[in-house]
């Protein structure tokens, strides 16, 4: 790789951007598309697959073999709530490469001893959420069921255009939810953005299944194709 290209990657991977290099295995000339010039590339649909998948792949394009090197950012979780569905969600995306960091202003449920090994923050979501810098390759999720600390963190989720926001709660529950969300200015585009109820439909009653049933649904979001996330949630 060209000094210039590497140097053009290590500022993308820094910003948590996308990019992928294409190479020509034939003679070996290199390209770098960024996230924000997929769209427009000729072989945007091979690189929006690529990115998806989170992996590096060789295809053919115009009679060429083309290595595609992605470098997406790494996944993050961020859990507002540190309730018994968040323990058995945490190790959960953790086996799944996600950075997980959970965050809950009760010190009596975010403790070390209910979370080995996770990052915990111990504060309110105005004074938590900022420094984590959520982005859109973030994954948020509130199950906290108190709205003065979910409601504060959807708002934050919004703004930053997470990839995925979920919350936990019945339709009626989400529709009262809903109704105060916009009342501090949240758009029907961003309420419709919420998952909730939270999870993919499996039946799941305890943590460990309602939490595998919200796994799925991020992975879903995160690896699939939208029209197809849409049917999965029909």
């Amino acid at each position: 790789m060209k000094l210039q290209t590497l140097s053009e990657v290590n500022i993308e991977r820094a910003a948590r951007r996308p990019v992928i290099v294409i190479t020509d295995t034939a003679n070996g000339d290199q390209r770098l598309v960024k996230a924000k010039d997929i769209a427009t590339d000729p072989l945007r649909g091979e690189l929006s697959k690529q990115l998806r998948m989170g992996k590096s792949g060789m295809i053919e394009a115009a009679g060429k073999k083309l290595f595609l090197n992605v470098y997406a950012p790494t996944a993050r979780l961020v859990i507002v709530g540190a309730v018994h569905i968040s323990q058995a969600l945490a190790p959960l995306a953790r086996s799944l490469d996600y950075d997980v960091t959970v965050v809950d202003p009760r010190t009596a449920f975010a403790s070390p001893e209910r979370f080995p090994d996770v990052p915990l923050i111990a504060e309110w979501p105005d004074v938590a959420l900022p420094p984590l810098n959520v982005d859109r390759y973030t994954a948020f999720v509130a199950v906290t069921h108190d709205p003065k600390i979910d409601d504060p963190a959807l708002l934050h989720a919004f703004a930053r255009d997470c990839f995925y926001i979920g919350a936990l709660g019945s339709r009626k529950t989400h529709a009262k939810r809903a109704e105060r969300l916009k009342a501090q200015g949240a758009s029907d585009a961003d309420i419709a953005r919420i998952h909730a109820p939270i999870g993919l439909n499996i039946g799941a009653v305890s943590p460990s299944e309602i939490a595998v049933s919200i796994m799925a649904e991020i992975t879903a979001e995160l690896r699939l194709p939208k029209e197809n996330v849409k049917e999965q949630a029909a």
